[in-house]
């Protein structure tokens, strides 16, 4: 079975990548989407005065937010996928797991901020596209240019 990886931050953007595996205008059917979500970690301090299994039920809690809505449009599609629940540094921990489950491409929403915006914040998107293991489609939402 292919692995497909899809990046979903919980934005419409996320949203707009779901509808295009969905669609299936570019891919192939007979895929599995592996549907991520990344938290990023708890400083020291949080650490030191809230326990690990309350942490990790945030984590939890926040991925499981962020990809309902990604969930949804591919279960009405009849789209085979899995959740995934990570936490760190998103770039990072996107990258690793495409390459963990040998994914043929990574899918992901933009913002489509601009350049210098992401110059001065940094990109997901970019520092994922130039670290990725495996082809990255990037899907703008409708009505962005």
């Amino acid at each position: 079975m292919t692995n497909i990886v899809l990046a979903t931050d919980g934005s419409p953007f996320s949203d707009a990548a779901a509808s295009f595996i969905a669609e299936g205008k570019l891919l192939q059917s007979g895929f599995t989407v592996h549907v991520v979500h990344v938290t990023p970690d708890v400083t020291g301090q949080v650490r030191a005065f809230v326990s690990k299994e309350t942490i990790d039920a945030w984590h939890q809690e926040e991925s499981g937010k962020a990809m309902q809505s990604v969930a949804d449009i591919l279960g009405a599609a009849g789209v085979a996928f899995e959740q995934h629940a990570l936490h760190g540094f998103a770039p990072e921990r996107i990258v690793a797991y495409a390459a963990s489950v040998d994914a043929r491409g990574i899918v992901m929403g933009t913002h489509g901020r601009g350049s210098f915006f992401d110059a001065v914040i940094g990109s997901v998107a970019g520092r994922v596209l130039a670290h990725a293991p495996c082809p990255v489609v990037l899907v703008k939402a409708p009505g962005k240019k």
